[in-house]
């Protein structure tokens, strides 16, 4: 004999609107609790696929359903379960439907599948050579369309899914080959008002720099845009003199020349410092942070510093930079 929570996940196929509705929105109710969760767990082989049916349902019952599937997907043995019944493959389809009205839950979705790296791997296609990258590629495309300044950010999540990935040296991979040119369009959104937006950004290149001892070329290859999402939110508040920014390309020269809005986020400038000491590690990375004036613009965010975790992640790049600097300084005077 079915019991309650069978008979209530049975509904959730009912043939009846009524009956659907009313069952899902129970069940997302009770997706909201631990000891929710834990019952819900045990039927998790029906469950999540009746779910993923109602994902392209009418919205308000599309909506609860994909709620319940983004609460139960915190828990990491049904995020296991749901990515081994091709959880990331349903989200990716349903999430460019014409008519998907759960897109930032789907998102999310997937940035708690991504923590697993059989999500990562089901969202790289690594098993299909012929795709592999597409669902990436789609993501990063919504991701710098869709406008920061809407309140409806349904892409904003997109950040931490990016910053997922790259945790994956096949992920890094992806997003760091110049034939795809995502790496570019990634960094531009650092631009964005939204805090969520640019940690994700600067998560994601600062996962990309552990690749710079074999990829430091193509991580340089759009150092036009690098250099100013790395060393702008470090660069502290004042106004550079023009002696400074003389010996800087325009894109930093320019912003360090005006009063500027600082970088409130401690998280956010404590990744761009560890991603300049990733580059600093190789000579011509060291050669590249020279030429900007680099470290200049870190002795100064040095000074306006008050965070003990972002100091300490200014000293350990001031470590590397004395201790090659007279190399560094030398072959930079040579250039010029």
């Amino acid at each position: 004999m079915a019991t309650e929570l069978e008979e209530l996940v049975s509904f959730l196929s009912s043939p009846s609107p009524q009956i659907t509705k009313a069952a899902v929105d129970i069940v997302r109710g009770l997706t909201g609790s631990d000891e929710g969760l834990h019952s819900l767990s045990n039927q998790a082989n029906t469950l999540i696929p009746s779910l993923s049916r109602l994902l392209t349902a009418p919205k308000e019952v599309s909506e609860a359903a994909a709620e319940a599937l983004v609460n139960l997907s915190q828990n990491s043995n049904l995020a296991v379960e749901m990515v081994q019944m091709r959880m990331v493959e349903t989200a990716m389809d349903v999430l460019y439907k014409p008519e998907c009205y759960v897109t930032r839950l789907l998102v999310m979705l997937l940035v708690n599948l991504t923590q697993l790296d059989a999500g990562t791997d089901s969202l790289l296609q690594t098993d299909d050579e012929k795709v592999r990258g597409l669902y990436v590629m789609k993501l990063v495309r919504s991701f710098c369309r869709t406008s920061h300044e809407n309140n409806d950010d349904s892409f904003e999540h997109v950040g931490s899914i990016l910053v997922n990935i790259t945790k994956q040296r096949a992920g890094r991979e992806l997003l760091l080959d110049p034939k795809r040119g995502l790496l570019k369009q990634i960094i531009r959104q650092f631009d964005s008002n939204s805090s969520l937006r640019k940690k994700g950004v600067s998560g994601t290149i600062r996962n990309c720099c552990f690749e710079a001892e074999n990829q430091l070329q193509n991580l340089l290859l759009v150092s036009e845009f690098l250099w100013p999402a790395l060393l702008l939110p470090v660069a502290g508040n004042k106004i550079y003199s023009e002696e400074d920014r003389k010996k800087m390309p325009l894109e930093l020269g320019s912003v360090l020349s005006i009063e500027r809005e600082p970088v409130n986020d401690p998280e956010i400038r404590t990744q761009v410092l560890e991603a300049i000491y990733l580059i600093l590690l190789q000579e011509a990375g060291r050669r590249a942070f020279w030429s900007v004036n680099g470290p200049r613009i870190v002795q100064v965010g040095y000074e306006d510093e008050e965070d003990p975790k972002v100091m300490g992640a200014f000293e350990q790049l001031g470590s590397l930079l004395v201790n090659g600097s007279g190399i560094e300084e030398s072959s930079t005077e040579t250039t010029q």
